[in-house]
């Protein structure tokens, strides 16, 4: 097959998102597929196409920035000249050039699949709330003339105000997740560069510093671990500074953070490498997932998680708490409550072995290979549907 993906952010951009297509392109490519992704050029350092991981990767100009959206002028005809070239297409959403292209591929009769991966929620402000409306629009329009929606879960898909509106085209495919093999020699080396003074237990984020991820709420808690854990460190791997939309939640949070810097409990660690993230997990005692709202639709990172062996703490979000429930390998907590959050530590923390299981049936599930497995048969489904009507 030669299959489209779109999506406004593709790597070197970093995101669940941006990883999610990344590990599927790469999947398809290594399956035989031919594989293109068409994506915003949104860093004019890169190239306008390049090939990376087996997968063309075909960059629009941008031609300017609302918030977190993107304008490319061009787009509509790249979209066009590719769309004619491939046999499938698969749009992730939410993204605002979404319906043209779904549009393109109902009419052009190609199987047309949105990966739909969180509700939107942008900053304050009124152009914020415009664009907001406008990307709401789009995805509405994307919806009514695509094939077939997959999300990660059941669960997040009957409490999404947009999807639950089109469970008839719903298909719930988890999402890919692997990790590269580590030696045991490369996890105790990391160990010894990031806390050298053997700080325990280290509780884990892995995010981007964003409103949405409720660090706060990990902030707040700590206090209490380190009553109990007077060594506690909090590890942040992720992407912390010169967030675009967060600097006012940065100047917020970080005199904050820094009272913890300043006594060994608190560390950012900055963007990791996947052979890094690797590493990270298995020198955490417990992974946090914090988060606020429904722009979190699961938590790749809870999968990595465990599949290294470290039990996860999620909010009780729809979607999020779902690789905790599926695999007891964890708690789940209340939405944006440091008690809550501070008893699941101490509770995990006493009795870390009572929440471990054999990570590989886990690892097995969200293979890439096997999701690409499950989009092969949607999309077989979709062409056989397609040549009956």
């Amino acid at each position: 097959m030669r299959i489209l993906i779109i999506l406004t952010y593709y790597r070197p951009h970093t995101s669940g998102l941006t990883i999610y297509a990344e590990r599927l392109a790469q999947a398809f490519a290594r399956r035989g597929h031919t594989v293109t992704v068409m994506t915003s050029q949104y860093d004019k350092s890169l190239p306008l196409e390049e090939r990376a991981g087996g997968v063309r990767i075909v960059r629009v100009p941008v031609f300017m920035r609302v918030s977190k959206g993107v304008i490319m002028p061009s787009f509509g005809a790249t979209a066009n000249r590719l769309v004619r070239e491939h046999d499938v297409i698969q749009l992730h959403l939410p993204q605002f050039d979404a319906a043209g292209v779904a549009l393109r591929g109902r009419l052009l009769r190609k199987p047309t699949v949105i990966t739909y991966h969180c509700d939107l929620r942008m900053p304050p402000g009124l152009l914020s709330w415009a664009a907001n409306q406008a990307v709401l629009l789009m995805n509405e329009l994307a919806a009514q003339f695509t094939h077939r929606i997959v999300t990660y879960t059941q669960d997040y898909a009957e409490n999404s105000p947009y999807l639950r509106r089109y469970l008839h085209k719903l298909k719930v495919i988890p999402p890919p997740v692997e990790l590269p093999r580590v030696t045991s020699e490369a996890v105790r080396e990391f160990r010894q560069r990031t806390n050298p003074q053997d700080r325990k237990p280290v509780i884990g984020m892995a995010a981007r510093l964003a409103t949405e991820k409720g660090v706060e709420v990990l902030v707040e808690a700590l206090p209490k671990v380190l009553e109990a854990y007077p060594q506690a460190q909090v590890q942040f791997a992720g992407t912390y500074q010169n967030i675009v939309g967060e600097e006012a939640y940065y100047a917020k949070i970080m005199p904050r953070i820094a009272r913890f810097q300043q006594i060994g409990a608190w560390q950012f660690l900055g963007n990791l490498s996947p052979d890094q993230m690797a590493c990270f997990y298995p020198n955490l005692d417990v992974l946090v997932l914090p988060s606020l709202n429904s722009t979190e639709a699961f938590g790749l990172v809870q999968i990595e998680a465990m599949i290294s062996g470290t039990p996860s703490i999620a909010s009780n979000l729809p979607g999020v708490r779902q690789p905790v429930k599926i695999h007891e390998m964890g708690k789940v907590v209340e939405i944006g409550d440091p008690h809550s959050l501070a008893e699941a530590l101490l509770e995990v923390l006493s009795n870390r072995q009572a929440f471990i299981r054999d990570p590989q049936p886990i690892r097995q599930r969200y293979l890439p290979d096997t999701i690409a497995q499950e989009y092969e048969k949607l999309f077989t489904e979709i062409q056989q549907d397609l040549r009956r009507s």
